[in-house]
């Protein structure tokens, strides 16, 4: 391996690193998603690797398609800026409408008092919520699967990793296909594992903290944490 490559290899796990850091779409939406939906740890671990990996892969398969029919490097970057604007107003929508069913959600399991007869004459009373603390079982039914981990997938795929593209040209410009896979590698693992790391000890104190009367509106902030995730990378460029 040349210097120049070490160096590039050094630069690309650094940029990795604080790319990640300074981006909190890139593990905010898997923490308080995880929070709110009860995830266990290795669900949240896995889906943030799984969106991590299309995440890196989208700019990856787009490098190679510019290397190959020689764009140049501004133009790459301005397609990776039109779709990091498009994964961020994708986040926000997605926060948005999460938050409105999260309200509705939680509006709907405010604690209230139901009261029975019972055939001896004696009135039983009792507060409870429909859908945790009551629910009423009538036939068996099967779970539906949730679509919230492939929304996230999706705008992950089309969230950009901007600074991995320039870091691909140079040994690209010397024809080092071995130079390009390892730059693309060691950029992605830093990213995916910094991803990971993040959510996985942020879930381990967030799951310790009980919410109490805001608990049934966790699905609320966990939409309005997406929709301001987004807004940061609109706005505020993070």
């Amino acid at each position: 391996m040349s210097h120049e490559l070490m160096l590039l290899a050094g630069t690309a796990a650094g940029i990795g690193l604080i790319h990640t850091l300074t981006g909190p779409d890139h593990y905010l939406p898997f923490i308080v998603i995880g929070r709110a939906k009860r995830w266990s740890i290795t669900k949240s671990i896995t889906i943030t690797m799984l969106c991590g990996l299309g995440h890196v892969l989208g700019s990856v398969v787009l490098g190679f398609i510019g290397i190959a029919a020689g764009i140049a490097v501004h133009e790459l970057v301005g397609i990776e800026s039109l779709r990091g604007e498009i994964a961020a107003w994708g986040l926000i929508a997605f926060g948005i409408v999460y938050a409105v069913w999260g309200l509705r959600r939680g509006y709907r399991n405010r604690p209230h008092t139901h009261s029975h007869t019972h055939l001896d004459g004696s009135l039983h009373s009792h507060e409870h919520t429909h859908v945790h603390d009551h629910s009423h079982v009538h036939g068996e039914t099967v779970p539906r699967a949730s679509l919230t981990p492939w929304v996230l997938f999706i705008i992950f795929v089309l969230g950009p990793c901007e600074p991995l593209i320039p870091l691909l040209m140079f040994p690209a410009a010397q024809s080092s296909l071995t130079g390009v896979v390892l730059i693309a590698g060691i950029f992605g693992i830093v990213t995916i594992t910094t991803m990971t790391g993040i959510v996985a000890l942020a879930l381990m104190g967030i799951h310790r903290l009980p919410l109490g009367s805001m608990e049934r509106y966790s699905h609320a902030l966990a939409g309005g944490a997406l929709a301001f995730s987004g807004l940061a990378v609109t706005f505020l460029g993070l």
